[in-house]
């Protein structure tokens, strides 16, 4: 009881303390929490900072990846399934199948199995590695595919940057005609599209990619001398990694 009075008492003579008080406990917990709140936001800003630049050029090639690479299988599923027919029908105990199985070196170094038809007839060899490009195996525009042993062979240099690149179904080194001249080599081509790579470059090429198939079908095969592109991937004949 006589606690309580002095209390009460103390309350009377300092009537402004309990409040302060309360005041200063209450206005101590936004701040807390304002704090935290703003440390939180800087964070996801530095993050969102440092991933925006390598982030925005991938997803810009991967989204051309996606939508043309998707349009072009659709376009061409009709082409490919009777192509996988024809192969059918005229090997029908073949052991191989239509598709012609090849490990190759892809994102990162990891290895995935290349599939493709055994027909070069309209490249249709070549568009049916349209399934890889969806699945994120391949890219449209890039390096040639390597088989593990040639990347093997490849200098540190070369290596680090093709890790850093999905291998394609064309690239600058098919679309470029050899013409003697040093910057014309099909591994400094690629190491070239690998340094200045862009959309821009890369539908570029397409357009020059298709051109080129497209006189070469209205031509029709060629009778003597070499093919002018390779028959298993896009690198031009007498390809070599240890250039």
């Amino acid at each position: 009881m006589r606690n309580a009075k002095q209390t009460a008492a103390r309350r009377k003579r300092h009537p402004g303390t309990s409040a302060r008080a309360r005041s200063s406990t209450a206005g101590r917990i936004p701040w807390a929490a304002l704090a935290a709140e703003r440390v939180a936001e800087r964070l996801a800003a530095v993050t969102a900072e440092r991933a925006a630049g390598p982030l925005a050029t991938l997803t810009a090639k991967r989204a051309l990846d996606l939508t043309l690479g998707t349009a072009l299988l659709l376009l061409t599923s009709p082409a490919l399934a009777l192509g996988a027919l024809a192969l059918t029908l005229r090997s029908p105990h073949d052991r191989g199948g239509v598709l012609l199985r090849e490990t190759r070196v892809g994102l990162g170094g990891r290895l995935f199995e290349l599939r493709s038809l055994r027909t070069r007839r309209l490249r249709l060899d070549l568009l049916s590695r349209l399934p890889h490009v969806v699945r994120g195996q391949l890219s449209l525009v890039g390096p040639a595919p390597l088989t593990p042993d040639e990347a093997a062979l490849l200098g540190p240099a070369a290596g680090h940057w093709r890790q850093g690149l999905r291998p394609g179904l064309t690239g600058l080194a098919q679309v470029r005609s050899r013409s003697g001249m040093p910057w014309d080599e099909p591994a400094l081509l690629d190491a070239h599209y690998a340094e200045h790579h862009g959309t821009g470059l890369d539908l570029a090429i397409l357009a020059q990619s298709v051109r080129i198939h497209l006189g070469a079908a209205l031509r029709g095969p060629r009778r003597t001398g070499k093919a002018h592109l390779s028959d298993t991937d896009h690198r031009l004949p007498g390809y070599s990694v240890a250039e």
